[in-house]
């Protein structure tokens, strides 16, 4: 299997405000609890910002990443077991990939979709409307931090552009990952939370053992 090379989101080293690094060959492990707990508390409660100019094609997803792949191509790699890649060393063309978000596995490759953890547009209302053109790139091309994950088509639909006060995934053992690797990734992208959406990420946090 391919490993995932630089990404990115080291690009965005140079960007004011974004922390970066190569991409690891793995998917990246959650912050601590306590990380989570404190980032949690710091995040700034603001009201969602207008979506007026959202669109997708702003955080250019799916860029071309520097071994030749595509960041979809690259988390498939990186994520997947038993992964063969076609002739172009890049597209799988088998392999299996497990979704947490509803405890289920894919092996299908074009089933096999990839989800940002903290949705495009949700980071958009909360901060990512003011971003230039190259930290929104970063942001929807990171392969350094908690925020590309693979899903299955039906939970990435059903989640969809929804944040934690509106939707969890349907494995409840994923509830405590998930609240840690969604206020990570708001933290160290300094966007805004709401008050629903940080009670939501608590009553998760409390679902931890440790």
């Amino acid at each position: 299997m391919r490993r995932a090379t630089l990404g990115l989101a080291a690009a965005a080293a140079v960007v004011v405000g974004f922390t970066a690094g190569p991409a690891s060959a793995d998917p990246p492990a959650p912050p601590s609890l306590s990380t989570a707990r404190a980032e949690l508390t710091a995040l700034t409660v603001a009201a969602p910002h207008s979506m007026d100019g959202y669109s997708r094609d702003a955080f250019d997803v799916w860029a071309g990443q520097p071994d030749g792949c595509t960041t979809r191509q690259d988390v498939l790699s990186r994520d997947g077991k038993d992964v063969v890649e076609g002739s172009d060393g890049c597209q799988p063309s088998s392999g299996s990939w497990y979704s947490v978000y509803d405890n289920t596995t894919v092996t299908v490759v074009a089933q096999a979709t990839i989800d940002h953890m903290v949705p495009l547009a949700e980071a958009w209302r909360s901060g990512a409307d003011k971003w230039t053109a190259d930290q929104r790139k970063a942001f929807g091309n990171d392969l350094k931090d908690q925020q590309l994950f693979i899903a299955s088509s039906s939970s990435n639909s059903s989640k969809s552009d929804s944040g934690p006060a509106d939707w969890k995934p349907t494995n409840h053992a994923f509830w405590c990952t998930y609240g840690e690797d969604y206020t990570h990734i708001k933290s160290i992208f300094k966007l805004t939370t709401t008050d629903a959406e940080k009670t939501a990420l608590t009553s998760m946090l409390d679902t931890c053992t440790s």
